[in-house]
Parts: C-alpha cells; structure tokens; sequence
C-alpha cells in the first residue's frame, strides 16, 4: 500500500466485497510500470491516498454481485482497470479515456492489484483462455495501450516505422508493427543489452542513435515510447515528408521538447498522443491469445507480494522487461 507519497508498505487489509455489478478477483499477477513509479512518488494528479497500486492484472473471479451475468466464480479474467463516469463531454463523444472525471484500479481512486484479492467492475472484466500461462494475462493491459498508439497513427500497411526505446513498450509496440505489415522496422536504444531482444522480436536494424541508421529522407512513422525529451526532439526530425509522429511514452508534466514548426507545415507532419486504453482491451487479448506478442520473452521478474519493495527496485534498474509481482504466490 502507498500510505502517501514516496511511503510503501506491506500489510493486511479487509477482504473486497462486490458490490452489485462488481466481481472480487484473486490476483494471479499484477505488472509494474511508470504509471506505478508516479503513484509512488505523488507524481500523478488523480492519485488519492492511502492506495494499493497495481493496475495491469489477471486473477481468478471468487465472488461476483447480485447482478452480474457475464462472470462467474472460477473463470480466469484479464481486467481493464479503466474507469470513467459516462457523463462528460468527452465520454458523450466516446472519447473514455479522456474522461474529465477519469479514474482507475490502482491508480486514480480505486484500490488496484498489488494485493491478494481486488474487486472491479464485472464488465470491466474479460475471460482468458485456459491452454495459456495464467500470468501472461496481466499483459493485456500494456498490450491495449500499445493497440490504441496504434489506432491513433492509422497504421499504414507496408510503411517503415522508428521505435524509440526498446523497453516493454517499445517492444509491444515494434511487435504489433511487424504483424500488422510493416515494411520495415527499426529501433533505437541507448542500452546496447536490449538490442539483441529487440532483433529476435521483429527489428531489422537497432542501433544507439537514428544516426547509425543511414537514412536520410526518414520513417513513415516515428514511434517515441521513452517519454524522454531528447529522443522526442531527435524522433521529431526523423519523420519522412507527410508521415507521423506518435508520443507515446510518458514526459514529465513540465517537460518542454523544441520543434520545427515551419517543417511541420511545410512537410504536412503530423504529431499525436495516445492516453492509455480506448476500444482496445478486447483486441489486445485476441491479439495475445493469437500469439502476435512473445510472452514468453517479456515477462522477465516476477515476485511475491511480500517483495514488492523489490519488485519497484528492479523496475528502476531498467535490467529487465515487464516485472510482475505474483500476489497469491508464496516465496
């Protein structure tokens, strides 16, 4: 539980009850990302405290309410941690994750998955095959992000494409890429232990810096999935004549990247954001189940609940991939 920020600990709390649309989940696996990094650190403006974090799960249903018809208990769900009021401006015109009261499982108001049992939703819950390894279903989640960036660059079938950042995201992405047709893929990571991965998972070239890549009209489609201001400034003179630029990873709040305006009017640029989930979850576990993601490869740390402090630590080293944290799990 994050008590406030930047204060972490491990304690017992009362079981959830469903309410009457709700089903109680026990957690098989719960992923760590940025998004818990900001929880931590009082970094994220809808948080409130205390909280227990964790908003990229799967677990089996034990309890659903009176109401619920779609669930049952025993079946195994990947969850949408997505929460909106359905009465705003945006949510009227579709727009979720915009919400103008947006909220979410683990971290908005909602206590999330870093625990043995959450409530959620019922229909925020969706069944996952029984032949796959329960914990690759906390994959869902990022995976959804990652279809949604996607639907915002209207992917162009047969494009090259420049992935900055050849972490979770990143990879995600550079996979989703490759299976939807892409002509051509590249990656660029100033790690040179993540290229290896990266090649094995569909990149035809990886390199430190766009420059080693020898490619002077540029990307049809220039991915940033590090959120880090140089590699936006670098990515944004990347971009081929009439082709995209999607800002997927996360900046600081008061970060400030520089630009050509003259080049983006000039060479019809466009430039655009993708926020969590929209219409995704769904398609990312058909995407899953279809095997487009090798899970297999990015699930490299997993922990019990008792460990979490561990768990956050090895995120911050960057040495792995997706880290999970394996609340009903004994260590």
């Amino acid at each position: 539980m994050v008590e406030e920020p930047n204060s972490v600990s491990v304690k017992s709390i009362d079981d959830p009850t469903p309410g009457p649309n709700d089903a109680v989940i026990k957690v098989e696996a719960c992923g760590v990302c940025g998004t818990d990094i900001h929880v931590i650190r009082g970094e994220f403006a809808p948080t409130r405290y205390p909280i227990v974090p964790g908003h990229e799960f799967c677990g089996e249903v034990v309890a659903v309410g009176g109401a619920v018809m779609n669930l049952k208990a025993g079946d195994f769900v990947a969850v949408d941690p997505s929460l909106y009021d359905g009465t705003c401006r945006q949510c009227r015109a579709g727009r979720f994750n915009l919400c103008e009261n947006w909220n979410a499982i683990g971290v908005g108001r909602t206590d999330g998955a870093c625990a043995e049992f959450v409530a959620v939703p019922a229909a925020n819950a969706f069944k996952f095959p029984e032949d796959i390894p329960r914990h690759y279903g906390a994959l869902v989640e990022p995976l959804s992000c990652a279809v949604h960036g996607l639907d915002q660059v209207d992917l162009r079938v047969a494009g090259d494409y420049l992935i900055y950042g050849a972490g979770t995201m990143g990879l995600l992405l550079a996979q989703l890429a490759r299976d939807a047709g892409a002509a051509g893929l590249d990656v660029i990571d100033t790690n040179p232990t993540r290229h290896p991965l990266a090649r094995r998972l569909g990149a035809d070239r990886v390199a430190k810096s766009a420059d080693d890549l020898d490619r002077p009209h540029g990307w049809d489609v220039v991915i940033d999935a590090t959120g880090a201001v140089p590699a936006i400034e670098d990515g944004l003179r990347r971009v081929a004549r009439g082709g995209t630029f999607l800002m997927f990873g996360v900046a600081n709040a008061d970060a400030v990247a520089s630009f050509s305006p003259f080049r983006v009017y000039n060479d019809e640029i466009k430039i655009i954001g993708s926020m969590a989930v929209l219409h995704s979850f769904e398609r990312a576990l058909s995407l899953l189940v279809k095997g487009v993601i090798d899970c297999e490869a990015m699930i490299t740390n997993r922990f019990g609940l008792d460990e979490y402090s561990t768990a956050i630590d090895t995120f911050l080293a960057g040495s792995g991939l997706k880290v999970q944290v394996s609340p009903n799990s004994r260590s």
